[in-house]
């Protein structure tokens, strides 16, 4: 039982079907903004045959991974994915209309054992693997930011309220200068008090544009090669004496659960025979 439950979740069609399901109840979700086509009985009774249908996937996906891992199910939570599918499926029954936003992390997943999307799969784990050192860039940039905004309310709040009245629209007006969103204007209505006010947003603009942006490649490309690295180290090395065990430990429990499964069917056998011998016998007599 243990063996088959694994085989069916381990499946390339079971999880080809669970990413079309997937897929498609995302659909369903954008569709139901129009207001024309919710307005069909049609569309609404196959949004609420995908969305459970999918639920019922999800469910099942997880009740054959408990069984696969069972008599110590505790085994199942020990997978973070796993902990996120179990949360995903309680969230869905109650929001779901938010839980179909996670569910597409969920077919993320799903799309990261597949040979055609391993570009992606290098992708998300080059963006997860930044996150720690872009949250001490965003740190960095945030001190920066605090410094001009003080800098600025000082110099233009009398000249420009609308911008640099208080230390929350200096920082607005910083971060729309980041984004190069209409700065020069900022500038040139500054520069009508102070001519050298250019040096201020220049020196900005230098800093928190171009060198923060800067930043946040040299990390990603960085950290991609390192993945690349690593992933090219693992396919020349051989495998590590943890890993063969694990495989051994892997290979010992599909053993056990197969031998349990052949004397299942050998008392089976046993019990069929026994009847039809004592059939055979009544019919003799």
């Amino acid at each position: 039982m243990r063996l088959k439950a694994r085989r069916i979740v381990q499946a390339r069609r079971f999880e080809y079907l669970l990413a079309i399901l997937i897929i498609a109840s995302a659909v369903m979700r954008g569709l139901a903004t129009s207001d024309d086509l919710i307005d069909h009985l049609a569309v609404v009774l196959l949004m609420a045959l995908v969305w459970s249908l999918t639920l019922a996937v999800l469910v099942l996906e997880a009740l054959l991974k408990m069984i696969a891992t069972s008599p110590r199910v505790d085994r199942y939570f020990r997978d973070p994915w796993n902990v996120f599918d179990f949360l995903l499926i309680g969230l869905a029954f109650y929001y779901p209309t938010l839980a179909i936003l996670i569910i597409t992390v969920r077919l993320l997943r799903l799309l990261r054992g597949f040979s055609a999307v391993r570009e992606i799969n290098l992708i998300l784990s080059t963006l997860v693997r930044s996150v720690p050192s872009m949250v001490y860039i965003v740190i960095l940039l945030g001190i920066i930011v605090y410094m001009y905004a003080v800098v600025g309310h000082n110099l233009f709040h009398e000249h420009d309220p609308a911008r640099w009245g208080n230390l929350g629209l200096s920082i607005l007006s910083l971060f729309q200068m980041v984004t190069l969103d209409d700065w020069i204007s900022i500038l040139h209505t500054a520069m009508e008090l102070e001519p050298l006010a250019w040096v201020y947003f220049v020196s900005f603009v230098v800093i928190a544009t171009f060198v923060g942006v800067n930043l946040f490649v040299a990390i990603v490309v960085r950290n991609m090669d390192e993945i690349n690295e690593e992933r090219l180290r693992r396919s020349e090395q051989p495998p590590t004496g943890d890993s063969l065990l694990n495989e051994l430990r892997a290979t010992q429990d599909e053993l056990g659960a197969t031998q349990s499964e052949l004397r299942a069917t050998q008392q089976t056998l046993q019990r069929l025979e026994e009847q039809l011998q004592r059939q055979l016998s009544r019919n003799d007599c």
